[in-house]
């Protein structure tokens, strides 16, 4: 994985400094808090609901046990002992003292961590594929060219002020599991028919108060391209994108009322500016950068095949969680492990101090010390031998993180809702976990077979509640908790925002019309094979408004 260089060490360490002292000016009264509110969002730090919150980034999801460890370290020391997970692959504390802040960004320098750009009209956190760099079905790596963009855009002096903040997703497979296509700009790797390495280039893609499918603008960006057009993408949205109204600020409604063929058009004109220049990148410096992203030292395990099947027939719950949460690896001897941080009744993507230990040790000790957050709130140990499945598992059993739910019904994405966030209209967190010990029962879930549901408590979408294959959404409507209920969305190679159902649910009544929805798809698949999506892409709607709403569907 990337390591700091110089320059990244004395830069992350002046800001520390920078900062310091402007907590203590905001702590003195010297800085009043509209001063200080610019100063703090561009080091990660938001006043929440209750208190401060600290976002902590963490670069295309990748990390080491160290910086596990520091994470636990800052959640025990400085917070009530938990970090939260999000879709943006950070981490977020919830509870730390303002005064505390440069203390844990100085804490975080010393493992190379920072909260830089997790906040602010800027560009945020890169993101990428949770299993870069290990999938089978993957053509190149991302994270080198995610690490590129980090790098390119961090404090960039000609977009830290952009309309709007601005997110990019990478992913190197056809299987996109980055959610490209619902990003400002999304880049999935190709290769063509030279076996040349490049770029589809997707802009305009997003969710909250307007969610839009991105348009793709490029079928086949060379690599060493990458920064020229992504600089041409951001100078004609910084020069067109609108700043009298946040609401349509985004570079998604830029691209929907210029349309993807004209802003096209004004990028190769930006870009024939920009393509021969300074910005061109040599192939030594991706070589350079890809080779701290290379596979380990993957010594062959073949005996991991026979004591596989040995434990999966001595015991059900390990071969249930190994069928759903350990995907095959570019090594046949190794797979990809899911850490579910959706135990059943559970908050989705918190994990404890102690939890987090856990599994740095466990990377150290069986996944050559590499971990990775998936925006779906999960935790990935990309590197495991099939030797070593059971004595994994067997950790995870013992600190709860061993739920064998990943992609399944209970796998539930979920914003902190009301319970933390200022701008939340309604709670997120008890109507998953309500969900969650619903459906919590392993044959039920194996019944129903792959099914997301990503809940939001505002429209702000932090839950990305219009790509669940369900979503809901939490309202106020009289000063009461409201949830609209949406289905058919994805945010796979296949997006689409789903369709808005009908009226809204009351708390007490969301599970059942859950429960509801989930009868009637099971009623009406053609296979235990079709999935919820498939089977709701070949009906549409109708048949669950009628089951969600019988009193109307007779008036009719």
């Amino acid at each position: 994985m990337y390591r700091y260089d110089e320059f990244d060490h004395a830069f992350v360490q002046g800001r520390v400094e920078q900062f310091r002292d402007q907590v203590e000016r905001r702590l003195s009264g010297e800085l009043a808090e509209d001063a200080f509110k610019p100063l703090r969002l561009m080091n990660g730090v938001y006043l929440q609901l209750h208190a401060y919150m600290l976002r902590v980034a963490i670069p295309y999801g990748t990390l080491n046990a160290k910086q596990m460890r520091m994470l636990a370290h800052i959640a025990r020391k400085y917070d009530r002992g938990y970090g939260h997970f999000t879709t943006r692959q950070n981490i977020q504390y919830n509870w730390p003292r303002l005064a505390d802040t440069p203390d844990i960004l100085a804490e975080l320098a010393s493992v190379e961590m920072h909260a830089l750009q997790t906040s602010g009209n800027c560009i945020r956190n890169v993101t990428a594929d949770h299993f870069a760099g290990a999938a089978a079905d993957e053509v190149a790596d991302p994270r080198p060219y995610a690490e590129i963009l980090r790098q390119w855009s961090s404090v960039h002096p000609e977009f830290s002020f952009l309309p709007r903040k601005f997110k990019i997703a990478v992913t190197g497979a056809e299987k996109d599991r980055a959610a490209i296509q619902v990003h400002d700009i999304g880049l999935h790797l190709k290769k063509n028919e030279k076996g040349d390495i490049g770029f589809a280039v997707y802009v305009g893609g997003g969710q909250g108060r307007t969610p839009m499918i991105a348009k793709k603008i490029n079928d086949f960006l060379p690599e060493e391209d990458l920064l020229s057009y992504t600089t041409a993408i951001m100078r004609v949205y910084n020069l067109h994108g609108r700043r009298d109204n946040k609401y349509k600020a985004r570079i998604k409604i830029l691209v929907h009322e210029t349309g993807a063929e004209e802003l096209a058009r004004q990028v190769e004109a930006e870009f024939a500016q920009l393509k021969n220049g300074e910005l061109k990148l040599p192939d030594g410096d991706i070589a350079a950068i890809t080779s701290y992203f290379a596979l380990p030292d993957l010594k062959a395990r073949p005996e991991g095949w026979e004591s596989l099947a040995r434990w999966k027939k001595a015991d059900m719950d390990f071969a249930r969680w190994v069928d759903q949460n350990v995907q095959p690896h570019q090594n046949p001897d190794y797979g990809m492990v899911t850490v579910s941080l959706k135990p059943i009744g559970g908050i989705p993507g918190d994990a404890s101090d102690a939890q987090m230990d856990l599994i740095a040790d466990i990377a150290e000790e069986y996944a050559f010390d590499e971990i990775r957050i998936s925006h779906e709130q999960n935790i990935i140990l990309p590197h495991v031998a099939l030797a070593d499945l059971e004595p994994v598992y067997r950790a995870l059993l013992g600190s709860g993180l061993a739920t064998a739910n990943a992609g399944l019904i209970t796998d539930i994405i979920a914003c902190p809702g009301l319970d933390y966030c200022a701008l939340a209209n309604a709670r997120s967190i008890p109507v998953s976990q309500e969900i969650s010990n619903r459906f919590g029962s392993p044959e039920r879930q194996a019944e129903i077979g792959e099914l997301k549901i990503k809940i939001s408590g505002c429209i702000n979408a932090c839950g990305h509640h219009h790509v669940g294959h369900i979503g809901l959404l939490g309202v106020e409507k009289k000063g009461a908790e409201l949830y609209q209920i949406t289905l058919g969305g994805s945010g796979d190679e296949n997006s689409s925002i789903g369709e808005i159902i009908g009226r809204g649910f009351e708390p007490e009544k969301v599970t059942d019309a859950v429960e509801t929805i989930v009868d009637t798809y099971l009623g009406l698949r053609l296979s235990k094979e079709e999935t919820f999506l498939q089977a709701y892409r070949r009906v549409g709607a109708q048949p669950f408004k009628e089951a969600l709403y019988p009193a109307a569907a007779a008036a009719a």
